[in-house]
């Protein structure tokens, strides 16, 4: 047996030896890797490009620099209207964007139901409510405006309109990821126990992620309130419409007062609703203030009264919720809410025979509008897109290089200490209180009309949206790793470059990709006041009623929009 198995060892071939791998070899960079850098490439290649092409330099500034001291000399003193003409026309653009903002919320909640799949089980219906959502977000809400005025004449319904559509495009596609989100067991359940589609809805789906939906309203409401001054240069009522015919008439003593009442309501309204999310969101701790400390007050007090009852005098005596103090201050804020909704359409003014009238015209103003035709032009629309997008990618690369480090001080984990990090969280709500169209026209009085101004407006609108998101990413990443280094000697600059940014880079880069989506969507804004590209085309297209230029107009921003989101996607899902 034993010389059996001697000759069967000696007989077998002797198994080929390891390869030799040198131990400093490394893996080969995956497909998905060499995407990425390949696209990062690219992108860095043309924002350069684009900023050379531009002329954003040094020497622009400092030639522009007594054009500057001469714009503030011009708008000095500031001349502010009177307080009842201030709160009227601050009660009308609340009015419109507190309307249109709920109007959106209630038909992105629809349009999500039908787009998520706990809520949709055909898959053509998901696709196409999906794809009416990445339209909606595609569509300039001045494009729509523009649609509705022809339809419902001027007012503030066409803003009201243009306002809640657009707004489907982002707050839709945030209802239905947080349906899909959400624990679908109690929609199961009730599903189970043979509740219909609606009750499954109203039951289970809605009350799951109503305090999200409430939350992705009070962010849009903040969006919209800047959009609606860009809706003014169309004939949108407000503070808007009153600010362009102060700028347009070079009344820049009122224009810049009105420009600094815009900021203002800008900014106290992103700290409140930003206070409201994060109380909705969970994310705050319970402040010994409130809006209505005096509710609270009365809270406690009912509680106390309540608690001195005997046992046998509560029990049995009812079958719905007590009125006690949380129950009394709920219905005091859902009241409070309907009351303000309520005054909002009143104070809108809508001529509702009008209103319905306008659907009857549907089919003549889609005559004015089809087919699309460039009018001729079409070199010069290629060629003013063109502007558009390197202007979009210009201010993405300057917006960067200015909010990375604005965002790295003012993430709580990175900050020296709490006072930096406070002080760089307020400049990024100022910065992001300013509407890009009042620093465009800013920037064009003193650098004069054309791209430069539309850069250098998108640039500072950009390092306010960007910082936030980068410093939000900063504070999201895993502190125990940090902590890990610093334990083992790495020092503050070690720990941040070796784990902190390592972490958060690739939310970081899909950050920046996001947005050069929204600073496109914006540049092709800003040119309806002489900030460059392809938005004074769409204005004057409007002005002399051709509105099928404003068609083909729209047909080639929509391209380029959703090819940039196919891009931001891509690296999204690359870096995830």
């Amino acid at each position: 047996m034993t010389a059996t198995l001697s000759r069967r060892q000696a007989t077998a071939t002797p198994p080929p030896p390891a390869p030799q791998r040198d131990a400093r070899t490394l893996a080969p960079p995956s497909w998905r890797t060499v995407v990425a850098w390949v696209v990062m490439g690219a992108f860095l290649f043309f924002s350069i490009r684009a900023v050379i092409d531009l002329r954003i330099n040094i020497a622009t500034m400092v030639d522009s620099a007594d054009n500057a001291a001469n714009f503030i000399r011009r708008t000095v003193p500031l001349e502010f209207p009177s307080f009842a003409e201030l709160w009227e026309m601050t009660a009308l653009t609340l009015s419109i964007v507190t309307v249109a903002t709920l109007l959106a919320v209630i038909m992105s909640t629809v349009v999500a139901l039908l787009a998520a799949r706990p809520t949709s089980s055909s898959r053509a219906v998901r696709g196409t409510s999906r794809a009416f959502i990445v339209l909606m977000r595609a569509m300039p809400e001045l494009v729509l405006t523009i649609i509705f005025t022809r339809l419902f004449g001027l007012g503030t319904v066409a803003g009201v309109l243009a306002l809640a559509l657009h707004s489907i495009g982002m707050v839709g596609k945030m209802v239905a990821d947080a349906i899909e989100d959400a624990d679908d067991g109690p929609r199961r359940a009730l599903e189970a126990s043979g509740a219909g589609w609606l009750q499954q809805v109203f039951g289970a789906t809605l009350p799951g992620i109503f305090p999200a939906m409430i939350a992705h309203g009070l962010h849009r409401f903040d969006i919209n309130l800047r959009a609606s001054v860009v809706l003014g240069w169309v004939g949108v009522g407000g503070i808007g419409l009153e600010l362009s015919t102060a700028l347009s008439t070079m009344n820049y003593q009122r224009g810049m007062a009105l420009a600094i009442v815009v900021l203002a309501l800008c900014i106290v309204i992103e700290i409140i609703s930003g206070f409201l999310r994060m109380k909705l969101l969970g994310r705050s701790e319970p402040t010994k203030y409130g809006f209505f400390w005096l509710l609270r007050k009365l809270r406690g007090r009912w509680s106390t009264a309540r608690l001195d009852e005997a046992p046998s005098e509560r029990l049995g005596r009812r079958t719905v919720p007590p009125w006690n103090g949380e129950r009394i201050t709920r219905f005091s804020y859902m009241a409070l809410t309907v009351a303000l909704i309520l005054l909002a359409v009143l104070t809108l003014q809508i001529d509702w025979g009008r209103f319905f009238g306008g659907f009857l015209r549907i089919g003549n103003v889609a005559g004015q509008f089809l087919p699309p035709s460039s009018g001729g032009v079409m070199d010069v629309l290629l060629a003013e897109l063109l502007v558009t997008l390197n202007i979009a990618l210009a201010a993405t690369l300057l917006g960067a290089i200015l909010a990375l480090p604005v965002g790295f001080l003012a993430a709580r984990n990175v900050a020296p200490n709490k006072t930096v990090s406070q002080v760089f969280r307020v400049i990024i709500v100022v910065t992001r209180g300013i509407p890009e169209l009042i620093l465009a026209i800013v920037f064009i009085v003193i650098s004069g009309m054309g791209p430069v101004a539309g850069t250098l407006a998108l640039t500072i609108g950009a390092m306010g949206l960007l910082s936030k998101l980068v410093a939000d990413s900063i504070e999201d990443t895993d502190v125990r790793v940090q902590q890990a280094l610093a334990a083992s000697g790495a020092t503050r600059s070690q720990v941040f470059f070796g784990a902190t940014l390592r972490q958060a880079a690739p939310a970081v880069v899909g950050h920046v990709f996001y947005q050069l989506d929204v600073n496109f969507r914006s540049a092709t804004l800003l040119g309806i006041v002489g900030a460059g590209g392809i938005g004074f085309h769409l204005l004057n297209a409007t002005r002399v009623l051709e509105f099928e230029v404003v068609t083909m107009i729209l047909v080639m921003i929509i391209a380029v929009v959703l090819l940039l989101e196919a891009v931001a996607i891509m690296m999204r899902n690359i870096l995830r």
